[in-house]
């Protein structure tokens, strides 16, 4: 997507030299643009851990890279023990996001047929690739899809802007490119439908404010940043004719884990008669989950980033205490939305309901 007027991926090879995986570093962002070279299983580690990149298709594309950097690393003698070792470090990184264990699988898979370590790393390498491609195409069908959508919308508005209120940041920075619930509003504003987005602050990192606001910024797309408390007003009083999320881990009955504070703007949405869909590429179901508020894990982080929050001062990156030193804080990450509140599921097959039997009709291999 566009940086400056330059086409960028999250994360790629760097071009003069193929062992080393360059990423974009979230952390910064939107204030500085800062290119990270990954070298190490341990970098990869580090940088899913830290939020360097972040995102469930990204921390998936990541997480493949990442076992290619393993490949290159193993020992000749001991390899697949080494990239077991390597995938379970990789793993346990961040619990929510299904795509990284998934990533992880799929590189095992494929370089358990590999019969020499040059065949398996020569397999890891294709791997990573075909990850991070395919995420960044099933995000272009994905906006294909849920445009249609939007220009429905568009028709019923005699042409009128289509406001649109989204949360967190499911944008290209979350994926390799395109974005999911982003994808579709690049792609009605590339078609040249009149869209605006009300991007959620999202608290306690602020990914909307700072990630989905700098990207609709660079691609032209009109936007306004709200605090996360704002949008159930604003479908109150008709200003908001659909909301699209993105996910870290959807059940195959349709269940919906998103950044904290999905659950509540899809309550508000349901209570205004607002259309509330999620979109996702197929990595990021999980077809081992039937009811996510028991059984997907939620990830807890550090209560600083409660505590604390960033931003520019004087020229300078900063944090700034929010709360009393001494109060303590809780940072859960993600809620989970149930089904019953979505009223679709935007993928790259397609638009289907948010249940088990639509999910799998157009699913069928996982029947």
């Amino acid at each position: 997507m566009n940086v400056d007027g330059k086409h960028y991926r999250t994360i790629w090879l760097k071009e003069d030299d193929n062992k080393v995986v360059q990423i974009i570093d979230q952390r910064p962002l939107p204030y500085e643009f800062v290119i990270e070279d990954l070298r190490t299983v341990d970098d990869v580690a580090v940088a899913i851990k830290d939020m360097h990149v972040r995102g469930a298709g990204l921390i998936g594309a990541t997480a493949g890279y990442g076992m290619y950097i393993a490949a290159l690393e193993a020992p000749k003698e001991g390899f697949d023990d080494f990239l077991n070792k390597a995938g379970e470090k990789l793993k346990a990184t961040r619990p929510t996001a299904v795509n990284l264990a998934w990533a992880v699988k799929r590189q095992l898979d494929a370089v358990s047929k590999g019969s020499s370590v040059d065949e398996k790393r020569e397999i890891a390498f294709k791997v990573a690739k075909d990850i991070a491609n395919e995420d960044a195409e099933y995000c272009r069908r994905i906006g294909e899809h849920g445009m249609k959508i939007i220009e429905e919308i568009s028709k019923r508005n005699n042409g009128e802007v289509v406001n649109i209120l989204t949360h967190c940041n499911a944008g290209w920075l979350a994926f390799v490119d395109f974005g999911s619930a982003t994808s579709p509003i690049y792609a009605a504003f590339d078609k040249g439908i009149k869209v605006h987005v009300y991007v959620d602050e999202t608290r306690p990192r602020n990914q909307g404010a700072r990630l989905t606001a700098w990207e609709l910024l660079n691609q032209g797309v009109p936007h306004t940043v709200i605090p996360d408390n704002v949008g159930g007003h604003l479908m109150q009083h008709g200003m908001v004719d659909m909301v699209i999320v993105g996910t870290d881990r959807t059940t195959y009955t349709g269940d919906v884990a998103n950044k904290i504070g999905t659950y509540l703007k899809a309550l508000a949405a349901k209570d205004n008669d607002i259309p509330f869909y999620v979109a996702l590429p197929s990595s990021t179901f999980d077809w081992t989950k039937e009811d996510g508020v028991k059984d997907i894990p939620i990830e807890e982080r550090g209560a600083e980033e409660v505590k604390y929050i960033q931003g520019l001062c004087e020229g300078e990156i900063k944090k700034v205490l929010l709360t009393p030193e001494k109060s303590p804080a809780t940072n859960y990450a993600f809620d989970v939305t149930p089904a019953r509140l979505v009223t679709g599921l935007i993928t790259e097959r397609g638009i289907c309901k948010a249940d088990k039997d639509s999910i799998l009709e157009l699913y069928p291999e996982h029947k």
